[in-house]
């Protein structure tokens, strides 16, 4: 299945913890071997979207908040160097309003 073309990917997501060094599950460093910075966080949104956009969603949970989604798949950062990465994204129940959770890093797919 695909996520709704109104999915939310919110910015504070991506250059408040994404891009941002972390001492536990960081995630900055694996961004930034495919050119993903502080410096273009626009560029990794705009690749969240394209994975939304271009590659199936499989359901994987369901609780009291909402139901959740994985969409595996592989995004090109600026600097070329694909990236494999699994996203999770969440549909609110009481909303309906389907938001990009977070990123888990793969594998670095070096040219």
């Amino acid at each position: 299945m695909k996520l709704p073309a109104n999915a939310q990917i919110a910015r504070e997501k991506v250059t408040g913890y994404l891009l941002v060094r972390q001492v536990r599950s960081d995630k900055s460093g694996f961004l930034e071997s495919g050119g993903f910075t502080m410096l273009n966080p626009g560029a990794l949104i705009v690749e969240l979207e394209r994975l939304r956009v271009d590659c199936e969603a499989i359901q994987v949970n369901d609780n009291k908040f909402g139901r959740y989604f994985e969409v595996t798949g592989v995004m090109r950062g600026p600097s070329g160097v694909g990236l494999r990465v699994k996203t999770i994204w969440m549909t609110e129940h009481l909303s309906g309003v389907t938001k990009f959770v977070t990123l888990i890093p793969i594998e670095i797919l070096r040219p």
